[in-house]
């Protein structure tokens, strides 16, 4: 490395955000501007460490210290071409990914991880400021169709990986903008959505086809698609959000975060949101049931709409606040403030939602909830929860967001019509991404359930070399290096 001793001279350092008060009002991401000085800096605290377990610790396997001893060395052309060599889109896994490379920096060991994700964002942004990102179309076609049906980060890696094979692609997106959930799942205090506009016009350049408004299985025909295409790529994400039936379930005010979340990003691209519809949280007690990433999603978007009180609760026990060392190099369970916790929440573990109170109009006035104790049972040795006597309570609700997760990806329509099958968990199930139709495959949360978005990018790339060597005997594109044209003979 440029600076062997860097760890010993510099500590970790992220971007300040914005204050909360300030941030609020109004959905721009939070952070504030980073010197390159500083960015240098966090690069070069990047150890020799011989066996990179950040490597392993990526889905893609970036390979982050080549990339940081580039930015280190301010090399910002090389850092992007090793970057982009596996990672198709570092401008949103550097702004939303959890990170899972830090998690197994061998510097975390006993001190604060390398900024990983901050430099991979600078790299990315570095890159397209600089011109380093433009259309490159193939220099030759296959004359091989695929259609990739959804335009989430997994539909988006697998189209524009099949494109730089040569082969013609045509993306099929359900909603009327394309993204996914990277544009209606995400609030744009965390992705902006020029960040993603900014992606899908180079890609539009490279010659990737979009075709929004195309609901396979229901105005588009999947079987057709078949007939049309040389091979169809299933990228349509987990959707189906787990439910909680609980009495009052069916009140007014008890909605899916997505449904919130997505009404919100459609107001704030400047679309129109029939009133009937709204789900606002302006001037309401919101209660947000999970503690995760969505769960705080929705947190800061009821903090922008100026509600009375947020409140998110958690089934699990609190975290510990530092992580276990004989954790490493693996994820480790520990408590996680997100910046939307940071602006206003009342956060609360191990609690059970009982009921969904309303009032005499059918609307939720209020919600029972009861504490809880999780133990290990002696003979299963699983844990189990009981309730804590003496602990039930109503509070004043007038918003509730289940942010619990989701099941499995829609059955009917697409996956009924063409006869894919499914496996316990719900599912597509698939021998080595293609499923049990021919010229049919899977890739992303269809395919391996919900997961992170560096995952779904991972399932896109390696689809689309599996449909690749299936249409042409084999493939050029691999795993850790394909960012070069490739040249078949």
């Amino acid at each position: 490395m440029a600076d062997p001793k860097g760890f010993l001279k510099y500590d970790r350092e992220l971007p300040k955000a914005r204050k909360p008060k300030e941030r609020v009002r109004d959905y721009k991401e939070i952070y504030e501007d980073f010197s390159t000085k500083k960015t240098t800096q966090q690069a070069a605290r990047c150890m020799d460490c011989g066996i990179p377990f950040c490597h392993s610790g990526c889905p893609l396997g970036n390979i982050i210290p080549e990339f940081n001893d580039a930015v280190y060395e301010e090399d910002w052309r090389l850092a992007y071409e090793i970057l982009s060599s596996t990672n198709n889109f570092p401008e949103f896994t550097g702004r939303i990914c959890p990170a899972p490379c830090e998690a197994a920096c061998v510097l975390g060991i006993n001190q604060p991880p390398v900024a990983i994700e901050h430099i991979e964002k600078s790299i990315a942004e570095v890159a397209f400021e600089k011109g380093y990102v433009r259309p490159q179309p193939p220099t030759m076609r296959t004359g091989k169709k695929v259609a990739v049906v959804g335009s989430g980060p997994a539909g988006l890696a697998a189209a524009a990986q099949l494109n730089k094979a040569g082969h013609l692609v045509t993306v099929f997106e359900r909603n009327d903008r394309v993204g996914g959930l990277l544009r209606y799942g995400i609030p744009d205090f965390k992705l902006e959505k020029q960040v993603v506009e900014r992606r899908v016009a180079v890609m539009e350049a490279e010659g990737v086809r979009f075709r929004t408004n195309a609901n396979v299985g229901e105005n588009v025909d999947p079987r057709q698609l078949l007939e049309e295409f040389d091979a169809l790529l299933l990228c349509g994400g987990s959707t189906i959000p787990r439910d909680l039936s609980i009495p009052g379930r069916e009140l007014d005010g008890v909605h899916f975060a997505m449904e919130f979340l997505e009404q919100n990003n459609r107001r704030v691209a400047g679309q129109s949101v029939p009133e009937a519809e709204a789900v606002m949280a302006t001037g309401k007690h919101v209660l947000v049931i999970g503690g995760g990433d969505t769960g705080a999603d929705c947190v800061g978007t009821s903090n922008r709409h100026q509600a009375k009180s947020v409140t998110q609760i958690e089934l699990l026990a609190k975290p510990p606040a530092e992580r276990d060392p004989f954790s490493w190099p693996n994820w480790p369970m520990i408590l996680r403030t997100s910046s939307s916790h940071e602006e206003g929440a009342d956060r609360q573990w191990a609690i059970l939602t009982r009921a969904f109170i309303g009032d005499k109009n059918g609307k939720l006035k209020a919600v029972r909830l009861v504490d809880i104790e999780w133990a290990k049972d002696a003979e299963t040795g699983r844990y189990a929860f009981k309730e804590v006597e003496g602990t039930e309570r109503d509070i004043p609700c007038q918003l509730a967001l289940l942010a619990i997760g989701f099941l499995h990806p829609q059955f009917e329509g697409m996956l009924q019509q063409l006869g894919v099958e499914v496996d316990d968990r719900g599912n597509v199930r698939d021998d080595n991404y293609q499923t049990n139709i021919e010229k049919v495959f899977a890739a992303g949360d269809m395919r391996r359930g919900q997961s992170l978005v560096v995952w779904a990018i991972a399932e896109g790339r390696e689809a689309a070399r599996r449909v690749d060597a299936y249409l042409m005997g084999s493939s050029m594109l691999e795993a850790r290096d394909d960012s070069l044209m490739m040249v078949r003979e």
